[in-house]
């Protein structure tokens, strides 16, 4: 029954990952074909690492759902070495998306410039293979797996503990301690801006520029803020419960962490394209077209779009990258 229920959540949980990734991924898509801008294709890279988060998950929703099911070791290892990957790359565009943020503020007249489609191409092939190898690094070294005693594949089945220590001392913590200097010299340069304006505003010189210029800045910085406290929210407790679970097999029960926790991080991929298309005004008005098309699509095949001529054809204004953050 418990078994039945967990395949459920994760059922649920996988489709709408899919789902929502799917959607800000087109919605991206139509974007970039109107924009120069070569930075948002690190948030499309987001969408799709999140939706792959998906699909690797629908594979553990088969193993509930078929009991009795035991397969192989090196079936679970592969499988799930396939989840822990997709989850890491989740991770990395996370990072890749607020150094591209830090760096349109830090240097907006060279960021077209320094952000170029070669670049951004490198940044993104390094950034898979580094999760291909946060994720199948058990399977390189064979003494992070653990011995199978006849259980359904599982973080903790296959995984010996001390790779979660590996990934945590590797992974994890580098990126949070990452995201925060990010956000503290985004505060800092947003700081400075403030200081200008002032001083700008006291001459009597003050124009309109240096108010956008620091009301973008403030924007960017707030979308890095809930990037941090959703990412933090969602992996520190599994992270920590696996620690503890390293240091002290008996203090916690494994299921607790995989059935639980283990969610709980899941959900940052869920996330993830909700804010983005809740925050970023650019992303909900193609998500909004694409709604529209979809609508006006299926009317016409119905026979009814002769009744709504040209309804939900307008098209949208050409957005400027610099304003991936609104």
């Amino acid at each position: 029954m418990a078994s039945s229920a967990l395949g459920a959540i994760l059922a649920v949980l996988a489709s709408l990952i899919i789902t929502a990734n799917v959607l800000v991924a087109i919605a991206l898509l139509r974007l970039i074909q109107k924009s120069s801008s070569k930075g948002l294709y690190f948030v499309l890279n987001l969408a799709v690492a999140d939706a792959m988060v998906g699909f690797t998950v629908m594979g553990l929703v088969m193993d509930e759902f078929s009991q009795p099911f035991y397969p192989p070791q090196i079936f679970c290892v592969l499988r799930m070495a396939f989840v822990t990957s997709s989850s890491a790359a989740s991770i990395l565009s996370l990072i890749m998306v607020a150094c591209d943020r830090h760096l349109a503020i830090r240097k907006p007249f060279h960021y077209f410039q320094l952000v170029t489609g070669l670049r951004v191409g490198v940044r993104l092939v390094g950034l898979w293979l580094v999760a291909a190898i946060i994720g199948f690094l058990p399977v390189l070294s064979p003494s992070f797996q653990k011995i199978s005693t006849h259980e359904k594949c599982s973080f903790f089945g296959v995984f010996h503990p001390a790779y979660m220590l590996t990934v945590f001392c590797v992974g994890f913590f580098p990126a949070l301690f990452l995201f925060i200097y990010l956000y503290c010299d985004m505060l800092k340069i947003a700081s400075v801006h403030v200081q200008h304006i002032q001083k700008v505003e006291h001459a009597g010189l003050a124009g309109g520029c240096p108010t956008s210029r620091t009301t973008s800045d403030m924007k960017a910085m707030r979308t890095v803020a809930v990037l941090i406290g959703c990412f933090t929210l969602s992996w520190l407790p599994f992270f920590i419960a696996s620690i503890v679970q390293t240091v002290c097999l008996e203090c916690l029960p494994y299921r607790v962490i995989e059935n639980y926790l283990w969610l709980l991080g899941l959900c940052n991929s869920l996330l993830n394209p909700l804010l983005y298309s809740y925050w970023q005004k650019d992303v909900r008005l193609q998500l909004s077209q694409l709604a529209a098309d979809v609508k006006r699509r299926v009317l016409l095949h119905l026979g009814d779009g002769r009744r709504f001529p040209g309804r939900g054809t307008k098209p949208l204004p050409t957005v400027s990258c610099l304003r991936l953050q609104d």
